[in-house]
């Protein structure tokens, strides 16, 4: 499960159409832009990050009481904890563009990182980072696989929970056009609000993150104005087992368009030579989406390696 994955990318373009500017900004996660392209550097970035990680786990001064399996795999779904985790997801999507031709796989790397400010807030950096491989999102438009664009984001985030089990946090969005190809990307840099909460209720968790980008530059032509909505809820089980619903609806304002998958996925975390690590498996179904997005079903796979402090 991706937190604002998706922590994501998914939509097929034109060159000339407005919703190739905008594709790179879902980012499934987060979080948190549509359709298609995702991920290279993203295999790099996660080993950085999982040494980042590990060490800032190891560095922090609140340490760690023992936690369950089930205590960490409902920190993974929540984005607001101390948790480190790198999540790597491989995304699978098809009949799109409006010859419903075009397919993509997408691998996101998607480091969660939270740094201590105080002993009352934490500051958690989100990066998710794609690498894509996509064919025919429109006729004649070939093959592409690269780097799609980058979304960053910071959270300041209160280290408590609320007495009713909230968890919460708010902060920019960066959009950064890192992608190696014009059809991967939307050649933009672009910014924005960020925020979201989460309440945790036993073995339940419900939530929300949401985000807002425009264009502020770039060599792109078309400018971006999209809105991210990612509401989920989950259920995990004593021995660690976690079932999620979610969508990561996005609103394009310039196209007066929406693009909304339902998605549902099914976790485990296990431990491998003493480290927890989770494995994820979903499906999503496109309910509706701009003409050059993909249709119909697709399918996800997620591992994410997790570092309790």
């Amino acid at each position: 499960m991706r937190l604002g994955s998706v922590q994501p990318l998914r939509i097929a373009m034109t060159p000339s159409s407005p919703a190739a500017r905008v594709r790179a900004l879902r980012l499934r996660n987060t979080g948190e832009t549509p359709p298609p392209a995702r991920r290279d550097a993203a295999v790099a970035c996660v080993s950085v990050h999982a040494v980042l990680g590990a060490t800032l786990a190891a560095a922090t001064p609140h340490a760690a009481l023992a936690q369950s399996d089930a205590d960490i795999a409902r920190q993974l779904v929540n984005p607001f904890t101390t948790l480190v985790r790198v999540p790597v997801e491989l995304d699978y999507d098809r009949k799109i563009g409006p010859a419903d031709a075009g397919r993509t796989y997408s691998l996101v790397a998607q480091p969660v990182i939270p740094f201590s400010l105080n002993d009352n807030w934490s500051l958690i950096s989100r990066t998710i980072l794609s690498f894509v491989s996509q064919r025919e999102i429109f006729p004649g438009s070939g093959t592409q696989t690269g780097l799609s664009d980058t979304l960053q984001s910071f959270f300041f985030s209160p280290r408590q929970q609320t007495r009713g089990g909230i968890s919460w946090g708010v902060g920019p969005v960066f959009l950064l056009p890192t992608a190696s190809d014009e059809l991967l990307g939307s050649r933009k840099w672009g910014l924005g609000p960020t925020g979201g909460a989460f309440r945790d209720a036993g073995p339940w968790t419900v939530g929300i993150l949401a985000n807002h980008i425009w264009s502020v530059a770039g060599r792109g032509s078309e400018t971006i104005s999209s809105t991210f909505l990612q509401p989920l809820v989950s259920y995990t089980t004593d021995d660690a087992w976690s079932y999620t619903l979610q969508t990561e609806a996005t609103y394009y304002w310039k196209l007066r368009e929406w693009s909304v998958p339902l998605e549902a996925s099914v976790g485990k975390l296990v431990k491998i030579g003493g480290h927890d690590v989770n494995f994820e498996g979903g499906v999503r179904y496109w309910v509706t989406n701009p003409d050059s997005g993909p249709k119909g079903w697709g399918l996800s796979f997620t591992v994410t390696f997790a570092f309790p402090k």
